[in-house]
């Protein structure tokens, strides 16, 4: 476990970065130095739209290895349904 929270560590501050899009709406965990503000579009239908922009590095990992990880807090509360993608999940109104 500690070789786990090692390698957890020190890969910090290379990972994806939040990336905010004119869309956004809301911005959570504002007020919590615990956590990264993450701004976000809400909609009414209760679905919540973050963007994140990968490295350069990153982008060739994933052109050779196709994996990415997402890590999702939960407290042990139900997982509530996700989903990843590259492509944009809205049609901007003209």
């Amino acid at each position: 476990m500690k070789f786990f929270i090692f390698l957890y560590n020190k890969e910090r501050g290379k990972d994806m970065k939040i990336s905010k899009f004119k869309e956004c709406n809301v911005v959570f965990a504002k007020n919590q130095p615990e956590y990264l503000p993450l701004p976000a579009l809400k909609m009414e239908d209760g679905q919540v739209i973050s963007c994140w922009k990968a490295s350069f590095r990153e982008r060739l990992k994933i052109l050779f290895v196709g994996r990415i990880w997402l890590n999702v807090l939960t407290f042990n509360q139900p997982l509530q349904p996700l989903l990843m993608s590259v492509n944009k999940p809205f049609k901007r109104n003209k």
